[in-house]
């Protein structure tokens, strides 16, 4: 059954329509009055509203931010046959009409962060009537508007003009909104994200993996960059630096976090929680990013698992030839962020692709890997204040934060404009980590480079792991856009879209 905004809410309050005295809530069911009452109460929806996050990286997301940029690219298995969904994102060629489109990545994405969104709403309308420890209460809320203002800007980012859901979805009249300007989704993100952060503690006070005040001013500082308010950004930023709550680790390698541990390490500003085991928790993104048909044996000696399977279906998110041509002479990074392997049985020349190294980790069974998804990294932090400082013309401030991250990566100083090199050191600082799409849209580059790199499949599709004889499809980069249609599963809903 798919999802629904419409089923977003956490708990049913009540049916419409009943007279008031007729509206009664038994003490033992599990409605809203009765329900958000304790620390516990809140514990537990708080819990709950991070677990989309899970979802949301474990699949779609690094095709709609990864995928659809020039940083990886779909790799072609002619013996299964094409899986359009993830090919339309990696070829720009997504259908769609008068703004909506039926691919089930957008869709999944969308409804997952509504998820989100709707169960932070639940806490932030009841929570302060709530009576429990003011400090812990104080820090759940901190949580749910992290969260909320989190959801809203990967959204806005993805869609621009989406829904302002800001109190629980109660019915269908609830859910059909009309779709809120940029400008508005925007003014609500940096309300929620600015009152987040006097309320969650630092991250050496914080329970690992719950978002933290640095979180909150790094998400903040991230918004005002998209939105070119530099000054505020710095202010935020450097506030983040000087808490002494984070550094680099010093091997870039060790920045992520394996499967069991160096989770949440101190360069670690949020990452999504997963854990390996049968809870349920566990995540399986690196096998999303292998190219196939892949043999039990090869996915034996790339994870190490007991019980290796093999793998058949499309590949996705491989790295391209534009990112490995990113990386200067002597990145440190390159080796750490992609490795080769062979595929025996591909289809692709002899079968020898680049994969994304940062996911891959040891792990005992199939499928079910506990390595943690970077949101945020002390690294990005440096390279968000540089480029601020850099776009107030105060360069002299802004090499030194850029120069930290390339000394770890084993370089020297950048040459040319000080701009570029900090937008080119992203993209490799930060490859594979759902950035790059974003990036290109921020800087209105999306268009062009999007274009150039069509052309350079067009031209050279054995390059981009087309099998020989296989051909781009007429389609391919025809759709380029800076933003995704609307789920169509939500136009039956929602006759604003």
């Amino acid at each position: 059954m798919k999802n629904r905004i419409l089923i977003l809410a956490v708990l049913v309050l009540a049916l419409t329509g009943c007279e008031d005295e007729l509206t009664i809530f038994p003490e033992d069911s599990l409605s809203t009055p009765t329900f958000f009452k304790t620390e516990e109460d809140f514990t537990q929806a708080i819990n709950a509203a991070y677990v989309p996050l899970r979802v949301i990286n474990n699949d779609s997301k690094a095709y709609l931010a990864e995928m659809h940029s020039d940083n990886t690219y779909f790799a072609r298995n002619t013996a299964f046959g094409a899986t359009e969904q993830q090919e339309d994102i990696a070829d720009h060629a997504i259908p769609s009409d008068g703004g909506i489109t039926a691919n089930v990545h957008v869709e999944r994405v969308y409804v997952q962060y509504y998820q989100i969104i709707a169960r932070t709403n639940q806490i932030l309308t009841t929570i302060d009537d709530a009576e429990f420890d003011e400090a812990a209460k104080a820090n759940i809320k901190g949580q749910a508007l992290f969260l909320r203002a989190y959801s809203y800007f990967d959204l806005v980012q993805f869609f621009e003009t989406i829904p302002l859901h800001l109190t629980p979805v109660l019915g269908r009249e609830d859910a059909a909104l009309p779709l809120s300007s940029a400008e508005e989704i925007y003014a609500q993100i940096l309300s929620d994200a600015q009152a987040a952060i006097p309320l969650l503690p630092p991250k050496s006070v914080q329970e690992p993996g719950r978002v933290t005040s640095g979180a909150a001013q790094t998400l903040l500082a991230n918004v005002h960059i998209v939105r070119e308010q530099w000054a505020e950004a710095e202010t935020l930023l450097r506030a983040v630096v000087a808490s002494n709550e984070y550094a680099l680790m010093p091997d870039y390698a060790d920045a992520f976090s394996g499967n069991s541990d160096n989770k949440n390490n101190m360069e670690s500003v949020f990452e999504v929680q997963y854990k390996e085991g049968p809870e349920g928790l566990n995540g399986s993104f690196l096998y999303n990013f292998i190219p196939r048909p892949i043999t039990a044996e090869e996915v034996g000696a790339l994870t190490g698992t007991s019980n290796p399977q093999p793998v058949n279906g499309e590949g996705n998110n491989i790295p391209t030839p534009d990112i490995i041509e990113a990386y200067e002479d002597g990145d440190l990074r390159e080796d750490a962020s992609i490795q080769y392997i062979t595929i025996s049985e591909s289809f692709w020349e002899d079968g020898v692709y680049p994969i994304i190294k940062k996911y891959v980790e040891p792990h005992s069974l199939h499928n079910n890997h506990g390595i943690n998804w970077p949101v945020y990294r002390y690294a990005e932090v440096l390279l968000l204040l540089a480029e601020a400082l850099e776009e107030q013309g105060n360069s002299g401030d802004a090499l030194p934060f850029l120069e930290q991250v390339r000394t770890r990566a084993g370089l020297g100083a950048p040459t040319g404009d000080l701009g570029e090199a900090i937008f080119r050191e992203r993209q490799v600082e930060l490859a594979f980590e759902n950035k790059r799409w974003f990036d290109l849209v921020r800087t209105g580059r999306a268009v062009d480079v999007i274009t150039a790199h069509g052309a350079r499949i067009k031209a050279n599709p054995l390059e981009y792991y087309y099998p020989a004889g296989v051909e781009p499809r007429s389609n391919a980069f025809n759709n380029i856009s800076e933003r995704y249609a609307l789920p169509a599963s939500e136009s039956s809903l929602n006759p604003n879209f």
